[in-house]
């Protein structure tokens, strides 16, 4: 099952040259947080939790996730994540390196604004180029990712699993 608009989303955020910054206002689950592994700078409120709960449907991780995630958090909490589908609160994510920074509720945005103005203000390909020594990772080995994961994420949506993982969670039984 081919997802464009999701393709099409993921490979403007990766390969965007301007950094992006991101304010996390509560849930960040499945495509929620597995897009922030795109992302330059993830702020959020103390509230927030993370989660990628996958293999608890029957699927597999998608958006590059694979290759990201472990090189954001390391394998231990990439597992935990992926395979466990562990819930993070913003502490947790914090402490992973998943996110960037914790605020109050009520500083969230007005901070995150106030880091992207002075970003903004800064030298515009030096951001630029320093953006993409940072990141590590090429655009073409997360183009690849994102299709590799995506070939398999298409067999899990049509196998039996997933199905009966759909099936259980409307039927509110394990």
């Amino acid at each position: 099952m081919e997802r464009p608009l999701l393709s099409v989303f993921f490979k403007a955020i990766s390969e965007c040259e301007t950094p992006i910054i991101v304010a996390v206002n509560g849930p960040a689950v499945g495509i929620g947080l597995t897009m922030l592994l795109h992302c330059d700078m993830v702020y959020a409120r103390k509230r927030a939790h993370f989660r990628a709960p996958f293999t608890h449907v029957g699927l597999v991780p998608e958006a590059a996730s694979s290759l990201l995630l472990p090189l954001v958090v390391g394998n231990a909490w990439a597992n935990d994540l992926l395979l466990a589908g562990r819930t993070l609160n913003a502490d947790e994510a914090l402490a992973s390196g998943l996110i960037s920074r914790v605020y109050e509720d009520d500083a969230l945005v007005t901070e995150s604004l106030k880091i992207a103005e002075q970003i903004a203000g800064l030298a515009p390909n030096s951001v630029k180029q320093s953006k993409r020594l940072i990141r590590g990772v090429s655009t073409e080995q997360i183009q690849a990712q994102m299709k590799r994961e995506g070939v398999v994420f298409a067999q899990q949506l049509a196998s039996a699993e997933f199905k009966e993982s759909i099936a259980a969670f409307f039927e509110k039984r394990a």
